[in-house]
């Protein structure tokens, strides 16, 4: 491809490539190495190809700098709807050792499964059909089964007819924060709390009311006073392996929340995006308590499937359900029927849940490991906690540490991590970090803790 790339910008306009046979021949490759280089030039621009004929260099344009001055001036009238960014979405390359993201490495996922899945997707009717708006009905009671599964005999029925599926939940806060709060109104969120629900409720225009939350979850009297003094009817949290922080709600504290949230007439929306990354306990969802359609549960496949693969759910009873079905009409109208069929396809093989027990040793061996590290070669980072699940260790810095300058630095080092401010819709509480355990390369998180731990050192804050 370099060579290629080399030749086109010597080449004159319109100049003929040579056969495909000659590049094979001079740079002693593939004939399928070649006709996939060919393909990504053919994208970029670079090459046109006349059938019959041959491939030539296309004709370079010159260009000059765009003006975009009038932007300024549409766009003084408007509000930004979110800051740069989030560190967790960065992509990195080459030998950085990543700490940042949320996302487990690839091979934590079921990709044999997903290949087969989307191979036996493409031979059926999922490639050509639109499916219904609030999702195929097969993959809708799958997540009422799951739900109701873990149910108390108690709680009020989960139908599949409750499910609405969606592309990623992402956008399912965006849903639920614009449906069940409102511009201008009042929502209840711990902090520190998923960066994108912090951002997903600015960009609805939501208020922000902050409790706190650390190990162990927040305390059911501070989110009794949130919700009464601001008027807030909802209130977002993660009650398994919340991000960052881990912590998992205890039996009694589920029970008090939801009392708590009953007594106030408003909604708990529970975000489940770690339900299947259960290490030593496994999720615990609120719903399977609820008796009369306060919990609005949310639950995603993104990261436990694959990334690729942007399908959610919403599970809610009443007219809550009726008003999220119709903002998600507008907002996606439906989601793909080959994502939805492969997604159904994967968490329905046998091989699914044995998929899932190796998922909980590996990510326990990774979570060791990375607390280890940081034990021995970066002694002054303080964990409150080792997560029972999910994928992420929060972990407080020595006081007085310049944030950005300690990331900056552990960048500079080749180890990227989460700036931990992100994570807090107040003001950060101290200086945090959240770092991934189930990323790339485990083997070098005692590097990764070594720099981290000459950072700090070296710092002189």
């Amino acid at each position: 491809m370099a060579s290629l790339r080399d030749w086109l910008d010597r080449a004159a306009s319109g100049a003929r490539l040579p056969s495909t046979r000659a590049l094979v021949a001079e740079h002693g490759v593939s004939p399928v190495t070649v006709q996939r280089a060919l393909r990504v030039l053919a994208a970029e621009g670079r090459i046109e190809t006349r059938p019959g004929v041959g491939t030539f260099a296309r004709a370079r344009v010159l260009t000059r700098p765009a003006d975009y001055d009038w932007q300024t001036e549409a766009l003084s009238l408007s509000t930004p709807s979110a800051p740069r960014s989030p560190s967790a979405l960065q992509s990195v390359h080459g030998d950085v050792l990543a700490l940042h993201s949320g996302y487990p490495d690839r091979e934590l996922t079921p990709e044999s499964l997903v290949r087969a899945a989307f191979r036996r997707a493409a031979r059926s009717d999922a490639i050509t059909e639109r499916p219904p708006t609030a999702g195929l009905p097969g993959l809708q009671a799958w997540f009422a089964a799951e739900t109701a599964a873990e149910a108390d005999a108690a709680a009020a029925p989960i139908a599949a007819s409750d499910v609405v599926v969606l592309p990623g939940s992402q956008g399912g806060l965006t849903t639920a924060f614009r449906v069940l709060v409102g511009t201008g109104r009042s929502l209840v969120l711990e902090s520190p709390t998923y960066w994108g629900a912090i951002l997903a409720a600015r960009q609805v225009g939501v208020r922000i009311v902050p409790v706190p939350s650390g190990a162990a979850g927040p305390s059911p009297e501070a989110v009794d006073r949130a919700l009464a003094e601001s008027g807030a009817r909802a209130f977002y949290a993660q009650p398994n392996f919340a991000s960052p922080t881990g912590a998992q709600w205890s039996p009694g504290l589920r029970r008090d929340i939801l009392q708590v949230v009953q007594a106030r007439g408003a909604f708990l929306i529970e975000d489940d995006a770690a339900h299947e990354f259960g290490i030593s306990a496994p999720a615990r969802p609120v719903i399977g308590q609820d008796v009369s359609g306060h919990v609005v549960y949310l639950r995603s496949l993104s990261k436990s499937v694959a990334p690729a693969i942007r399908v959610a759910a919403i599970v809610a009873r009443g007219p809550a359900r009726q008003r999220i079905l119709a903002d998600t009409e507008v907002e996606s109208i439906y989601v793909s029927s080959m994502l939805q069929t492969v997604a159904l396809d994967v968490v329905t093989q046998p091989a699914w849940r044995s998929h899932l027990r190796r998922l909980a040793q590996q990510l326990g061996a990774r979570r060791d490991l990375l607390v280890a590290a940081l034990t021995e070669h970066a002694p002054s980072v303080t964990l409150e906690q080792v997560p029972a699940g999910g994928l992420n260790l929060w972990a407080r810095l020595p006081e007085g540490t310049d944030l950005a300058r300690f990331v900056t630095g552990c960048r500079a080092l080749g180890v990227t991590v989460g700036n931990g401010d992100e994570w807090f819709p107040a003001e950060p509480t101290g200086p945090f970090v959240r770092l991934n355990y189930a990323g790339p390369n485990p083997s070098a998180f005692p590097d990764a803790a070594r720099a981290i731990g000459q950072v700090l050192n070296d710092g002189a804050w």
